[in-house]
C-alpha cells in the first residue's frame, strides 16, 4: 500500500488556495513564450512512501528521488523504471518512476520529500514545476530481473529493472526453446499466465526506441533478485534520412522538323549583268524630290 500526502492543511484554507492560484498562474504566464515548456507546466506535491510502490519494485532508489505518476500518465504500468527531470523553484532533480497516484492529476507530480527538497521548500507543501522525460539515462546498476513469490513452472512472472527507458516488449524462453511474449500486469510484473516452464530462462526485452537486450541464466528462484548471467544488447538501426529525389528536367523541345534538317548546299552562281542605259536628264531632279519631301 503507499500512502499519498497531497496538500498540507494550512492549502485547504482560503488563503492557501489563492497563493497556489497566484503561483500556479505564474508558472504558466512564464512558460507561455516556449510551446514545449507551456506544455510542461504543472505542480509538485510530495509524499511518504509506505511499503512498495505500485510499480513493485522491492526498495526504492537508494538516493531516495522517485516519483508517482497520476493514473492518466501511469497507464498499465508503462512509466515504471522510467526517469523524469523535474525544475522547481529552487533547482531541479532527476527522479525513478515507481509508484502512481491515483487522485493526480496527468499533471501532477507526486515527489518523495527527498526530491521535493531539491525543487522547492517543503513547507510550502506544492510549487509550480516544469518536466520531461529522459532517454537513456544512467541507472545504478545492472539488469535484473525478479521472478514473482508463487511463480512456477505453470505460471511465469517476472520484473525487470535497471533498463532506463519504458519497455515495450519481454519474451521469455525455456531453455533455449522458442520466445514467447510475456503481457505486463498494472502493476508491473511480465506474466505467461500458463507458464514458461522450469528455466533457467534467457529474456528478451524491448524498450520504446528499440533497444533490445537479451539476459540469460535466469533461475526459478521465486522472491529474489538475480543478476543475468549475461546481457548481450543491440540497437536498433537509425533510420535512413529520405533522400529527395532530384526533380525531373523537363525535356527541351524537338526541334521541328525543318530545323533539324540542315539546308542544302546552295552553289554559288555569279550573275553577270549589263550596265543599265543612261537615264534621261530630268531623272536626278525626281530622285532628290521623292527622297527629301
Amino acid at each position: 500500500m503507499t500512502a499519498h500526502r497531497l496538500l498540507s492543511p494550512r492549502w485547504l484554507t482560503t488563503g492557501g488556495a489563492i497563493v497556489l492560484a497566484g503561483v500556479l498562474g505564474v508558472a504558466i504566464l512564464l512558460n507561455q513564450g516556449d510551446p514545449a515548456c507551456a506544455a510542461a507546466a504543472a505542480k509538485a506535491t510530495f509524499f511518504e512512501l509506505k511499503g512498495t510502490g505500485h510499480c513493485s519494485f522491492p526498495k526504492p532508489p537508494a538516493d531516495d528521488l522517485f516519483v508517482a505518476l497520476g493514473h492518466g500518465v501511469y497507464g498499465n504500468a508503462e512509466p515504471c523504471g522510467s526517469y523524469l527531470d523535474v525544475t522547481g523553484p529552487k533547482g531541479k532533480v532527476r527522479v525513478k518512476v515507481i509508484d502512481s497516484c491515483p487522485e493526480c492529476a496527468d499533471n501532477h507530480l507526486d515527489l518523495s520529500r527527498a526530491a521535493f527538497k531539491k525543487i522547492a521548500d517543503p513547507v510550502d507543501g506544492i510549487a509550480p514545476i516544469s518536466f520531461k522525460k529522459v532517454r537513456s539515462p544512467s541507472v545504478p546498476g545492472p539488469l535484473s530481473v525478479r521472478i514473482k513469490e508463487g511463480a512456477s513452472q505453470y505460471w511465469f512472472a517476472a520484473l525487470i529493472d535497471n533498463h532506463a527507458n519504458p519497455l515495450t516488449s519481454v519474451k521469455v524462453s525455456n531453455r533455449g526453446g522458442a520466445f514467447r511474449s510475456a503481457q505486463r500486469a498494472d502493476y508491473n510484473y511480465w506474466i505467461i499466465d500458463d507458464g514458461a516452464g522450469s528455466g533457467p530462462f534467457t529474456i528478451k526485452i524491448t524498450d520504446v526506441y528499440g533497444k533490445t537486450s537479451t539476459l540469460t541464466g535466469i533461475q526459478m528462484r521465486p522472491g529474489v533478485t538475480q543478476k543475468a548471467g549475461g546481457v548481450t544488447t543491440s540497437q536498433a538501426a537509425p533510420k535512413k534520412p529520405v533522400q529527395k529525389k532530384p526533380a525531373k528536367k523537363k525535356p527541351s523541345p524537338s526541334p521541328s522538323p525543318s530545323a533539324s534538317k540542315s539546308a542544302p548546299a546552295v552553289e554559288s552562281v555569279t550573275v553577270t549583268t549589263s550596265a543599265p542605259p543612261p537615264l534621261p536628264a530630268a531623272a536626278p531632279a525626281l530622285a532628290a524630290k521623292s527622297c527629301g519631301g
